[in-house]
Parts: structure tokens; sequence; C-alpha cells
């Protein structure tokens, strides 16, 4: 049984009943459904809470696609963790706090490729910093000025929504398609693109923030020369 991926539709959802369809060789636990974002796209996956029917509660580590063809979410429970049992009906509970930063940078790194409109080679997402590395010709990058900007872009208040075309769509608008490192999954005949209304439209599967005022503070934190024409940009929030 596939887990239905309730993050992609409400990012802001922070627990949901489940229940245990499989338990892995090694110990990880298949749900049904699940609010837990798995590690893909430079975003880590979530870490929270597994409250079992008899009160007990398990720690999740992290979440990961069980495999390739990325149906089904491996939580990851703590070493030692007594586990539940296939058909037990669960609760999952999310560590928000974490969840929130990451939506926060993960949308403000959106951003960032629209001020720095150039190829993306990388990235990644921490809680409350993140990366891209772009591939730039040899150019003098100005960290306050970038920082002015990014941060006009979050106060605009534009709002962010999730919508999908196909395979298809995409393959007619190549330029949407902003990483040179990761492409969009295929396979399921659709894509899904985040948009951020007047500013940005580009494929991914991530959480992110309804509208960009959530990110609040924001700075370039930092510039690096990764090679002759890489340069790495760390954002940071501040708030």
């Amino acid at each position: 049984m596939n887990t239905t991926l309730l993050f992609r539709d409400d990012a802001y959802l922070q627990s949901t009943e489940a229940v245990v369809t499989a338990i892995t060789d090694d110990g990880h636990l298949i749900l049904d459904q699940s609010v837990f974002y798995p590690t893909g796209g430079g975003q880590p996956g979530d870490r929270g809470q597994l409250q079992l029917a008899n009160g007990e509660s398990i720690e999740i580590t992290n979440t990961q696609w069980l495999d390739a063809s990325m149906q089904q979410i491996a939580h990851i429970p703590a070493e030692g963790s007594k586990l539940p049992q296939h058909g037990d009906k669960v609760q999952l509970l999310l560590d928000w706090e974490t969840r929130f930063k990451r939506m926060r940078i993960h949308t403000a790194l959106h951003l960032l490729s629209v001020i720095l409109p150039y190829p993306v080679t990388g990235g990644s997402i921490g809680d409350g910093e993140g990366r891209l590395d772009f591939d730039i010709p040899e150019a003098v990058l100005d960290k306050e000025a970038l920082t002015l900007k990014l941060q006009a872009m979050v106060d605009s208040g534009a709002a962010v929504s999730t919508q999908w075309i196909t395979d298809a769509q995409l393959d007619a608008e190549p330029e949407l398609v902003k990483t040179l490192s990761v492409q969009p999954p295929r396979g399921s005949g659709k894509i899904r693109l985040v948009k951020i209304e007047g500013l940005d439209l580009q494929p991914c599967g991530g959480t992110h923030v309804a509208n960009s005022a959530e990110i609040a503070q924001v700075r370039i934190k930092k510039i690096e020369k990764k090679g002759k024409q890489n340069r790495r940009v760390r954002i940071a929030l501040d708030s």
C-alpha cells in the first residue's frame, strides 16, 4: 500500500492518525498516510513522535523514501524503540518548530533563485539556514545588496501555492527547471509546481509557507567561491 502524502496538500498539518501497513527488516515503519516529509530535493526528512494506542510514544528520528519508486515513506524510530505491530493504529506528531523553519528557508531559496537568475548546481535546506550553488560567470556579488532584494521579495507578501502539470507540459517549458543537479521526479505522469505569485514558478516536491511574509527576516549569510564559475550563496533566518 502506498503512503498518502498529506504534506503535499497541506504543509501545515502537524498530526494525523495512521495505520502501520508494514515494518521493514531494519525496523522502519511504513504507514498508510503521513504528515512527515521524507528526505529529498535538498530538504531533510521530518522527525517527531509516534504515539501508540497504549499511550507509549516512539521518537521518529528521520523519514525517507522506502525505495526509488517514491511511493512509500519509511519512518525511522530511535534505536531500541519498542515497535508497534502490523495493522496497529498510531498517531503521528510532527516536530513543527523544525519543519516550519525548513519551510521558511525552502521558500526563501526559491526567491534567491529569482534575484540570482543563474543555473542552480546544488543546494540544501537546514534548520533556519540553507544554501544554493550557482553556475555564475566571474562576477562580484554584493551580499548587502542581495539581502535587500531578497528581503523586499519576502516583505511583498506574495501568496505561495502549488499546481500540477503533465510531463509533456514540462517538456514544452524546460526553462521552468532551474536545478541542474536535481531533476523533477517523473513516472507518475504529472509534475508538481510551486508558484510564488508574481515572482517564481518551478517544479518542487518540498514543503513551503503559504505567504512569503511568513519567512520574516532573512539575510545573505555568506558567498563562497567554489570553482571557476561556482558560487555558493548561504542564507539564514534572523527571527
